[in-house]
């Protein structure tokens, strides 16, 4: 039988497919739609109407093209994602962990990218905060290709970046008023003026006496974020295992 979705060929009988991951049955009763919803449908922009189905069935699609030792390598991968996340996640804010690990190394040319490249719009809050843009939203593009590429197991890993990114900016948030961290040129907010971050933007909003709060939001954000993608990751490489041992790939 051919995939109505992504014209796969595979065996009869299938309830889904095997490299899309759509159920037959669901998408064509899909596609029975009335004549009058049609009429509205073709009334909006393609963008608009599709996006959001596709993004659905690409995040659990599955290659079945790939051979059993890429199951394997993305089960060892998730496990120390798994080690690691946890990690993290039970580390204090306080500690600093998070921004102490290889992966800031990772966030910073981003976060300093972000300072000029929203820094072109002449603002100089938007400059400040395009530091923390720029490193967020890096994992966000990186999530948003995988997927698209039906390649959700990548979007998985992804999103575990997003998460981590989250808490190394929650540590320099928590620094704000305190300014002990050492920043990019080897001083701390305490001992220049206007140079750090959080100092600068809490400052500006009113909000320097929040930033232990802003701190334990942004943390908690990544905590959800990474074990959000631990469950994806998990559940793409149980389903891929399954019908791989099945023998259906």
């Amino acid at each position: 039988m051919i995939c109505p979705n992504c014209n796969h060929a595979q065996p009869d009988g299938m309830q889904e497919c095997t490299r899309c991951g759509i159920i037959f049955a669901k998408f064509r009763l899909a596609r029975k739609v009335r004549p009058e919803e049609s009429r509205v449908d073709s009334a909006m922009p393609a963008d608009s109407t599709g996006l959001l189905s596709r993004l659905r069935e690409h995040s659990a699609a599955i290659k079945p093209d790939e051979p059993a030792f890429f199951v394997a390598g993305r089960g060892i991968l998730l496990a120390l994602m798994l080690v690691w996340g946890v990690r993290f996640i039970l580390a204090p804010i306080a500690s600093g962990y998070a921004a102490e690990t290889p992966l800031h190394l990772i966030h910073l040319p981003f976060h300093e990218a972000g300072h000029v490249i929203f820094g072109l719009l002449g603002i100089r809050f938007i400059t400040v905060l395009g530091g923390t843009l720029g490193q967020l939203l890096i994992p966000v593009i990186v999530i948003y290709a995988f997927v698209v590429r039906r390649d959700p197991f990548g979007g998985s890993v992804g999103l575990w970046w997003l998460g981590q990114s989250f808490m190394d900016v929650a540590i320099y948030a928590n620094d704000a008023r305190s300014g002990q961290l050492p920043l990019l040129g080897g001083v701390t907010g305490s001992e220049v003026e206007d140079y750090h971050d959080w100092e600068v933007m809490l400052g500006k909003l009113g909000w320097l006496t929040y930033d232990h709060m802003i701190a334990r939001l942004l943390y908690a954000s990544g905590t959800l974020l990474i074990l959000i993608a631990l469950v994806w990751g998990v559940f793409l490489v149980w389903r891929q295992s399954r019908l791989l041992l099945a023998g259906r790939i």
